[in-house]
């Protein structure tokens, strides 16, 4: 049980943080950086979430909010250094996870009309929101993956704090930025359907040059 007695601690006043395992690390540690963007992933998909009621059904809406508990977990995952061996049994993305996120991309997927261009991310309040929420979970893929460059997946040997990163945590997120683009697209269904990239819609014919006037 996670208890919050105090909001402000003073400890991080010099650029250091806690890990999970009581390490400290500096904020700008990749694996902070990681769990970070994580957290912004999961309030961007709490704020479509907040549009969804009326839009979504029962079923969708529990989808995001078990996604949204994931993500949680996720951070916690992150944020605790692989280790040969732990005084407690720690949180960590499960690789069924992804296969639950892979089906649920092939259910909804299974609704759209097949696509014949890249999609501008628009149409619907909801449909925006979960765009939006795409490219945040996008770029906490891409510092997962930093992260793990940075300190590796090898576990901690006995003893030591500086284990690597789980790469199902990367492997999760990727998946989950496919499925709020399926999901972008099925809550525009009820709004006329994609919003569709046409190249150079927006831009008039370049004037012809004139040839030089010659005496």
């Amino acid at each position: 049980m996670v208890k919050l007695t105090k909001i402000y601690t003073r400890t991080g006043d010099e650029g250091t943080t806690g890990l999970s395992n009581f390490s400290r690390v500096r904020k700008t540690d990749p694996r902070i950086e990681a769990y970070a963007d994580v957290d912004e992933a999961n309030s961007a998909i709490g704020v479509a979430v907040s549009l969804a009621h009326g839009e979504f059904d029962e079923e969708t809406l529990q989808l995001l909010s078990q996604i949204q508990n994931d993500l949680f977990d996720l951070g916690a995952d992150l944020s605790n250094p692989l280790n040969e061996h732990y005084e407690y049994e720690p949180l960590r993305v499960d690789v069924t996870w992804i296969d639950a996120l892979e089906a649920a991309i092939d259910k909804y997927n299974a609704q759209l009309d097949k696509l014949d261009s890249f999609i501008i991310p628009g149409g619907s309040g909801l449909a925006a929101g979960l765009h939006l929420a795409r490219t945040v979970v996008r770029r906490a893929e891409r510092a997962t993956w930093h992260a793990i460059e940075e300190h590796g997946t090898e576990p901690a040997k006995k003893g030591h704090t500086d284990g690597g990163v789980s790469v199902l945590a990367a492997k999760y997120l990727n998946r989950l930025s496919d499925l709020l683009f399926v999901l972008a697209r099925f809550a525009n269904i009820k709004h006329g359907g994609d919003v569709k990239w046409v190249p150079a819609a927006n831009r008039r014919e370049a004037p012809a040059k004139r040839r030089p006037e010659v005496d």
